[in-house]
């Protein structure tokens, strides 16, 4: 930041929550979904009340992005694959391939929408980066999903506090 002003891209200063559920239907292409009071993730923002928000501000064909950190077993994660599921049809989950396989903790990148991800080229350029990732989408991601229930407002939870060291701090 500061942004070019060609960039297009609107930021909003506001509890994310609050400003979804009062801003504009069918304004936004895509919603970044990177908050974290502190360390943590706020359980206000991990339901199923606020994965309806965000989806109500998405255009159609929008997309919807979530950072969030988690380590095995990845109850966090699948929960919250779970309620996005409750919204979304496409899911797609990208994480760096230690983290998926429990080895630490760390972060991954929910992408939901309503329509088909081009998982083909999402999976080529996260192998290809600097950080490289797996992409994990359609019948492997339901197994990961597994049983995991969808957050209602009254027993949502932030998301899970990283180990000392996790991200360089403690």
């Amino acid at each position: 930041l500061p942004l070019p002003e060609a960039a297009r891209v609107e930021l909003h200063a506001a509890d994310a929550r609050e400003w979804l559920e009062s801003g504009p239907s069918d304004s936004a292409d895509v919603v970044v979904a990177d908050v974290f009071g502190g360390s943590r993730v706020p359980a206000h923002l991990t339901s199923v009340a606020y994965v309806r928000a965000a989806a109500r501000v998405l255009r159609d064909g929008g997309v919807y992005l979530a950072n969030l950190p988690d380590a095995a077993p990845f109850a966090f994660l699948r929960s919250q694959l779970a309620t996005l599921g409750t919204v979304f049809e496409e899911l797609v989950l990208i994480a760096e391939p230690g983290v998926l396989r429990g080895r630490r903790f760390g972060n991954a990148v929910l992408v939901a929408g309503h329509r088909p991800v081009d998982v083909a080229t999402l999976t080529r350029f996260t192998a290809a980066d600097a950080f490289p990732a797996r992409v994990e989408h359609g019948a492997a991601l339901r197994e990961f999903i597994g049983g995991a229930r969808a957050v209602r407002d009254e027993d949502a939870v932030p998301s899970p506090e990283p180990p000392d060291g996790a991200f360089g701090i403690g």
